[in-house]
């Protein structure tokens, strides 16, 4: 049995939230620490943070579409089969939901359904949307199915009010993946 160590292959998994701007300083914090990033974006994260700051901080192309013939022969295998962990950082409700029913329609959650690694999910919405009862039936399920959420915290949201949704810093999430111990 080897020893147990922080994973080495993370791809990050990026949704359309505002707090996607922050998964920039997330790559450089975690390959800083001699982690191999990946990225893969959701539809709607390409609003919200470049691809190209992605690749150049990450220095490998972002898998943004699940039939995209310019990366791996199938994208959500290839970066399912080579990941330690996928980490969803931030992850929207919308996500989350998707995640929770098991949907497959894009490349993240077809990423994560191919999936035999940990997988992590960071949460950042408002307020409202975090404590609605379907998100938190969502956030239960996705427990129940053994992914590990990290947050949200409370604080300032991107609309102005306080409140539970704020999307964890980027070095406490570096922390906690170098924290983390794969098994055998």
């Amino acid at each position: 049995m080897s020893p147990q160590r922080a994973p080495r292959r993370v791809v990050l998994g990026i949704t359309g939230s505002i707090a996607a701007y922050k998964s920039a300083e997330l790559v450089r914090l975690l390959s800083r620490q001699g982690v191999e990033v990946r990225c893969a974006l959701s539809e709607s994260a390409r609003h919200f943070v470049a691809p190209l700051t992605l690749a150049v901080l990450s220095r490998h192309p972002v898998a943004q579409n699940l039939h995209d013939p310019s990366l791996w022969d199938m994208a959500h295998l290839s970066l399912a089969g080579w990941a330690e962990m996928i980490l969803i950082a931030p992850a929207t409700a919308d996500f989350i939901a998707r995640l929770a029913s098991g949907r497959a329609e894009g490349l993240l959650d077809s990423l994560v359904l191919s999936a035999r690694v940990p997988i992590v999910v960071c949460p950042a919405m408002d307020c409202e949307m975090w404590e609605h009862k379907a998100t938190q039936a969502n956030v239960a399920r996705l427990k129940d199915l053994g992914y590990h959420l990290w947050g949200p915290e409370r604080g300032e949201l991107a609309s102005g009010k306080k409140g539970w949704g704020r999307f964890m810093e980027p070095a406490d999430i570096a922390r906690k993946v170098g924290q983390w111990r794969l098994k055998g």
